[in-house]
């Protein structure tokens, strides 16, 4: 742990501008990014005396190393970089903002050429208009159902649409009605753009439009006589009616607000929104926050509206009409933001979302009549959202605390393995030889820093054994992390803004490793590490048979009992490394034994394999194609056709088809 006095800076070298901060540990992590006002006044308050500090903000300053900062010109722009930088680095310091389920949306994917209605769960990709959340996929479903009366936009799959195109002939929501048919030139793309757009506006609240216009068409096409085109906008008019009637009304005022509320301790709160728009009740949501740092109600509430909105600022970056992002904007910041508490910097948070939505927003806590009220009811059920999440996670905290601290006694480390990697390596019969580097950090599994090796060998070939290939991929994990801790010796002083060139892959070193094997495997690894000078990471191996550990040097294993908390997490670290090399194995094995039966036709190279594979899907049907047909695929001339054809009708029936 480190002194804090160690990097302290001069007083002098710090500004007084407003600005954004970051501590980084020995390693050159960011651990916790803050802004201020005054950097100077908020900095100094991290190097006071230690035990003034709270505890959550003393094991911040004793973990990090160094401090740097970036002067911004207001504290608007602090606001906004701080967000961008918590978003990137995902400091273990800072609150952290987790879904208490994942709640599936509504999406309409405006960012394709031919958008595409669908039920989408996870993070939100650039492009795409959201609308939820929704409490079950089936709602989502059930009015997209009878929203496709009105408006028939694709909702098929990029796979199914592309299918319909190659054979010109719809699916079946296209023969039923509920789908325009852009795939086969029922309505120009550009039209279709325009459909789904309606969709969004519909869902967006902008339902009156709608309705309107489907009464005038009713009336007019009774007016002529046309009974049957009448009697099916009729049935139009009722679905939209029947989709406008599932959000009671709420505010009779017809507002647009997002409707904060939160409960919880000093340890970790639950937090809820209800998004109102029209005054009916779009959406829910909700999180549960980890307080790693020491704030207040009025700090969570900053940081959680960066959360909600942030997404916003960096959707501004896509390629969308000028109505379709006034539009998505509209609906995702509205002209009120009711909390709980205001936020410190309330000015300042208000002209960031004022700037985001392009009009004023107020943002305040509501005092009385129906507003109050919806605000007590999305209270109680951040209350419930809570109590739910402490019966569901308590053991688990619990455990998983309990595991690594007894991998610490058993395995005799001088502190918890906080973080833990696990290698694997797969093949078949020696070929396509593929290895796992999966990560947990205080017992959970970190995905975005698993890794995936093709294993070479010292002639390309391949590795001669498990532990050859155990050896190679160990060397190279941490050739790595030795390559960066060269280029980046010096890790203190202010930071000049670019934050992004500093990411670095295998930046970090973990406190264990773990490999699935027995004595050999850990030989082997053992042998990488004292080649590279690593001295201090501790290494084991876990041996399927008998769910032994193996230490270097050690002639007996290490026993945990059967009910150890420390072997559960172990072996679920072991079975996911197990699962990421097979799946990364499998992808090589495909791709090699797809494009094998292809790649001894003189004349083909990788282009005009990609060709011919997009043109008629699989190999299967290129066997079934005759070489008039193959010749038509741009750049395949009729010899290299003919020249096709007669090597996929001598590869064999036990070829490998995508």
């Amino acid at each position: 742990m480190a002194d804090p006095a160690t990097y302290r800076p001069r007083p002098g070298e710090i500004p007084t501008s407003p600005g954004v901060y970051r501590f980084r540990d020995r390693h050159g992590r960011v651990v916790y990014v803050g802004k201020a006002k005054n950097l100077r006044q908020r900095l100094s308050n991290y190097f006071q005396d230690v035990a003034n500090l709270h505890h959550r903000t003393q094991q911040m300053v004793t973990t990090a190393a160094s401090v740097e900062w970036t002067v911004v010109g207001t504290e608007v722009e602090a606001l906004a970089l701080e967000y961008s930088w918590i978003k990137e680095y995902d400091p273990r310091f800072n609150v952290k903002y987790r879904d208490d389920k994942s709640y599936p949306y509504l999406a309409v994917t405006m960012g394709e050429d031919v958008p595409r209605a669908q039920v989408m769960r996870g993070r939100k990709r650039r492009g795409t208009r959201y609308f939820g959340p929704y409490g079950h996929a089936w709602a989502i479903r059930e009015t997209l159902d009878l929203l496709l009366r009105v408006f028939p936009v694709r909702t098929c799959s990029a796979g199914v649409y592309r299918r319909a195109q190659q054979s010109g002939r719809p699916c079946l929501l296209g023969y039923i009605d509920k789908c325009s048919a852009p795939c086969v030139g029922r309505i120009s793309p550009e039209d279709h753009r325009a459909l789904a757009g309606d969709l969004c506006d519909f869902m967006a609240g902008d339902t009156g439009r709608f309705v309107r216009r489907l009464e005038k068409e009713m009336a007019e096409a009774a007016e002529h006589l046309e009974y049957e085109q009448a009697a099916r906008l009729r049935d139009d008019l009722g679905a939209l009616r029947r989709v406008t009637e599932k959000n009671a009304v709420v505010l009779s005022d017809a507002t647009d607000a997002d409707v904060f509320a939160l409960d919880g301790d000093d340890l970790e709160a639950a937090v809820q929104v209800f998004h109102v728009r029209g005054g009916r009740i779009r959406g829910q949501r909700g999180w549960i926050v980890e307080k790693v740092e020491d704030i207040g109600d009025g700090e969570l509430v900053e940081h959680l509206l960066q959360q909600v909105y942030g997404p916003v600022e960096d959707a501004r970056d896509v390629d969308l009409s000028d109505h379709q992002a006034r539009a998505a904007v509209r609906d995702a910041v509205p002209r009120e933001v009711l909390v709980p508490v205001l936020p410190p910097d309330l000015e300042e948070v208000t002209d960031w979302l004022s700037g985001l939505r392009g009009a004023r927003v107020e943002v305040r806590v509501p005092q009385r009549g129906d507003k109050r009220e919806l605000a007590e009811t999305v209270r109680r059920n951040a209350e419930q959202a809570l109590v739910l999440h402490r019966t569901r996670r308590a053991g688990d905290l619990t455990t998983r605390s309990q595991a690594l601290s007894e991998l610490q006694e058993a395995l005799g480390l001088d502190e918890a393995p906080l973080r833990i990697e696990c290698y694997d390596v797969s093949h078949t019969q020696g070929t396509y030889q593929s290895a796992s580097m999966v990560v947990f950090e205080d017992g959970l599994p970190r995905k975005g820093e698993y890794r995936s090796f093709s294993v070479r060998g010292p002639d390309g070939d391949g590795a001669a054994d498990d532990t050859a290939a155990m050896h190679e991929v160990i060397t190279r994990r941490f050739r790595r992390y030795l390559a960066d801790q060269h280029a980046h010796p010096d890790i203190s002083g202010p930071a000049d803004g670019d934050a992004g060139a500093e990411k670095r892959r295998f930046a970090y070193p973990p406190q264990l490793v773990v490999v699935d094997g027995g004595p050999p495997q850990v030989a082997a690894a053992a042998r990488a590490l004292a080649e590279l000078g690593i001295t201090d990471v501790a290494l084991c191996g876990l041996a399927k048979r008998l769910e032994e550990l193996w230490v270097p040097d050690d002639d007996y294993p290490v026993i945990l009992q059967r009910a150890s908390q420390g072997l559960y997490l172990l072996q679920r670290v072991r079975d996911e490394a197990h699962r990421f090399a097979i799946a990364q194995h499998r992808r090589r094995r495909s791709k090699g034994m797809t494009v094998s039966v292809l790649d001894s036709v003189p004349g083909l190279g990788p282009a005009r394999q990609q060709a011919l594979l997009a043109r008629f899907g699989s190999v299967k049907r290129m066997r079934a194609a005759t070489a008039e047909e193959i010749a038509q695929v741009k750049g395949v001339g009729p010899s290299t056709a003919q020249a096709v054809v007669d090597a996929l009708s001598g590869s064999g029936a036990g070829m490998l088809d995508p």
